[in-house]
């Protein structure tokens, strides 16, 4: 489930997008103390940021700026302000896109799941994979679930980049040993089974306790 946090200053428009977002099966946290933005942001690790422009004590641009020291989280700005230059300051400041109010909420679900598809999958250019609530992130070589978050080993990185590329088939061992042996590490049986081990302890420690299925005589499968 993808977390979205609405960081609005209109709290009457903040509840309408967080009722609608939900319908749409998102985790919405709405923030209310507009003094601490980035330390909500940091504490919830939200998958994608609703931000206003207009807020108390500092504005979204220096939200904006402040996120993006920490994080390539997509940003979608929403504000009344439909000046090009707002825009063009907005997407400088490293914000995905911009919808201006007054704004339909079938746009915004649009351009929310444009930009979700965008960023979270193989390829992006975040280097982030989500999978059901869980977020791998290919550049610092970590995993984040519900606020939670593990560094991986270089072999523990490879095992779980191969099984998610591989979502819902079972890799089979002898193809993890030899895409472990390309980190020119010596991989044998008995080592694949203990950087599994210690990886799956990992994941239980941020309540991610069956995502590796053992399928016996077969492999390992991460289901779709």
């Amino acid at each position: 489930m993808y977390k979205i946090m609405i960081v609005e200053d209109d709290l009457t428009i903040a509840g309408v997008l967080s009722r609608h977002l939900e319908k749409w099966s998102y985790q919405v946290q709405t923030v209310t103390d507009f003094g601490t933005v980035l330390k909500q942001f940091q504490d919830s690790q939200p998958h994608l940021v609703l931000l206003d422009i207009s807020l108390p004590f500092f504005n979204g641009y220096h939200w904006c700026t402040e996120i993006r020291k920490v994080s390539q989280a997509p940003i979608i700005f929403i504000s009344s302000a439909k000046d090009n230059m707002s825009l063009v300051m907005a997407i400088n400041l490293g914000a995905d896109d911009f919808i201006a109010k007054p704004f339909d909420l079938d746009i915004v679900t649009a351009k929310i799941q444009a930009v979700l598809r965008r960023t979270y999958s193989f390829g992006a250019d975040f280097n982030i994979v989500e999978h059901n609530g869980m977020v791998f992130n290919l550049g610092d070589a970590t995993i984040s679930y519900q606020g939670q978050q593990v560094e991986l080993t270089k072999n523990e990185f490879k095992i779980m980049q191969v099984l998610l590329e591989n979502r819902g088939n079972t890799v089979p061992r002898e193809h993890l040993m030899q895409k472990l042996w390309e980190t020119e590490s010596f991989i044998d049986d008995n080592t694949l089974t203990v950087n599994m081990t210690r990886l799956r302890k990992k994941l239980e420690g941020i309540g991610l306790d069956h995502l590796i299925h053992t399928k016996k005589g077969m492999g390992y499968l991460v289901e779709a």
